[in-house]
């Protein structure tokens, strides 16, 4: 699936992720490929994208913590998301 990530300043993340995990205003929750569709609050919490390689723009490869070489973590304030045709679209703050 793809994801894509963006913030007020930039576009933080896009590529072929295979799950991400989300600070949902209900409860941490996660999206693997084919993800029925769903649209949703983030509140304050880290995103975790997991993905088999990472390409970073250099400009904002600092807002984002590696955890090995398949996953990485991102710490927001708070978000939307929405899942539909197997792209994960995250709004930031």
């Amino acid at each position: 699936m793809i994801l894509e990530i963006v913030s007020p300043e930039a576009t933080l993340f896009k590529g072929e992720v295979t799950s991400v995990s989300l600070p949902g205003v209900d409860g941490s929750f996660q999206i693997l490929n084919n993800h029925a569709p769903i649209v949703s609050i983030l509140k304050h919490g880290v995103i975790k994208i997991e993905a088999p390689s990472f390409t970073m723009l250099k400009d904002v490869e600092h807002k984002f913590t590696k955890v090995n070489e398949q996953t990485f973590l991102l710490e927001i304030n708070s978000g939307t998301i929405e899942m539909k045709d197997n792209k994960v679209n995250v709004l930031v703050d």
